[in-house]
């Protein structure tokens, strides 16, 4: 038997919009790997936020365990880099590989090292270059990607894009925003970026299968969390946190399987541990997926629980989601939504315009996802809800007790040096902005 080899390639603020998960979204390569492997239709991020989201997944714990907080970028690191699974599986005998982009650490090569790292370089063609290669040593290669991210400044109305846009008189804008000339070019081009994103992701995918590795290739392709627009990066609602996780491999990840069950990104590392024949190391928090699609069980959790804590500005919250309901809860009020943890965009300034500052969001929210999909009814207040409220309130204080979350007491750090500080941050109707800067 071939030692398992491992493809983790993932991308930038894509959620669930492509085209294997029914959007009108055409990524032909992203298709062929579902079709191939195994579709996870519920699975969830446990932070909408870039390097918190990544950090959890590759250390099979949570933000407030690991210790990634915010953005990584902006100061915050790992308790503990030798967790990271590149570190693990370099420790196990494999050869470890970066390409493109990642977000656990500052991209210093002795940061990398620490992540586990034996190599690291720019983008996606050095992936390429290497499994043209036929590397004989199992291997884990990581292949990160900008899109579909937005821009920095001063293009941040656009997308990183090869492609050109779609005609927006066509386009649908995502479910929480209104129909309108601007979400619908905002889409457009949204939509261009996750072309450019699959031809890219297509090109390795090529090259694996000319390697003739694919065989003895676990890929474990995804993305962070939802896509970068009002009321879903950043947000704990399921268009924030729903994400896209296909994989294909060894282990019955294979025939174009879709998989209903809830799982999240902490199942992903028990998950290459089971298929390579590894001990899970101790301190992981979720569960392998060998046992859903080999049809041992139907059933991996009957709650997922997730948390935001930091992106542009401190804003602490947490859920917890079964298959019927979403809790939701804020741990410090606020006259209206934190502007700054939304990227600036056309469909942001379209909402600002029209008296999105002003509206504060409910400090406990709970969600019917059978009959309210799109989490817009909060029954928190309803009388004929209260029993499902406690059960959902107790799941989340036990959860947040078992895993010692530092919320509890206070104990998150802050960083001085994490504040709003350059020009893609700065939104003069934000209330939450620093003195000054208004």
């Amino acid at each position: 038997m071939k030692p398992l080899n491992v493809l983790y390639i993932h991308s930038h603020d894509t959620g669930t919009y492509i085209q294997p998960y029914g959007h009108a979204i055409p990524t032909p390569n992203l298709q062929r790997l579902a079709e191939e492997g195994v579709v996870f239709r519920s699975a969830f991020n446990v932070n909408p936020t870039c390097s918190p989201s990544r950090a959890a997944l590759l250390t099979g714990q949570y933000p407030h365990q690991n210790g990634m907080f915010g953005l990584a970028h902006r100061g915050f690191s790992l308790n503990d880099s030798s967790r990271h699974l590149a570190g693990f599986l370099r420790r196990n005998g494999y050869h470890t590989v970066l390409a493109g982009v990642q977000h656990e650490t500052m991209g210093t090569p002795e940061n990398l090292n620490a992540l586990g790292y034996a190599e690291h370089h720019p983008d996606h063609r050095s992936a390429v270059k290497f499994l043209e290669g036929k590397p004989e040593k199992p291997f884990f290669l990581a292949v990160g990607f900008m899109e579909t991210h937005r821009a920095a400044p001063p293009d941040v109305e656009d997308f990183f894009r090869d492609e050109e846009p779609s005609d927006s008189r066509f386009v649908r804008p995502p479910a929480p925003l209104p129909d309108t000339p601007v979400t619908r070019k905002d889409m457009a081009h949204f939509i261009a970026s996750a072309r450019t994103l699959d031809r890219k992701m297509g090109e390795v995918f090529d090259a694996l299968e000319t390697s003739g590795l694919a065989d003895n290739t676990l890929v474990i392709c995804t993305t962070d969390h939802g896509i970068a627009f009002p009321r879903m990066k950043c947000n704990l609602e399921d268009d924030g946190t729903r994400v896209f996780l296909i994989l294909r491999g060894p282990g019955g990840f294979r025939g174009g399987k879709v998989v209903d069950a809830l799982v999240n990104h902490l199942d992903v590392y028990p998950t290459v541990c089971a298929l390579a024949g590894l001990e899970a190391p101790p301190w992981l928090e979720g569960k392998s997926l060998v046992p859903l699609v080999e049809g041992e069980t139907e059933e991996l959790h009957d709650t997922l629980f997730a948390e935001v804590n930091y992106h542009c500005a401190f804003e602490p919250i947490r859920a917890a989601r079964t298959a019927r309901w979403k809790y939701i809860r804020r741990f410090e009020p606020r006259p209206g939504p934190v502007l700054c943890n939304t990227d600036r965009s056309p469909s942001k300034a379209l909402w600002i315009r029209h008296g999105w500052p002003t509206m504060a969001p409910a400090q406990e929210a709970l969600y019917d996802l059978v009959f309210d999909p799109h989490e817009r009814n909060n029954l928190a207040d309803s009388v004929a809800h209260a029993g499902v409220l406690d059960d959902m309130r107790g799941r989340l204080m036990g959860f947040m007790n078992d895993t010692e979350d530092p919320l509890l007491k206070g104990g998150i750090p802050h960083l001085d040096s994490y504040q709003v500080n350059s020009a893609d941050d700065v939104d003069p109707q934000d209330p939450m902005l620093p003195p000054g800067q208004r």
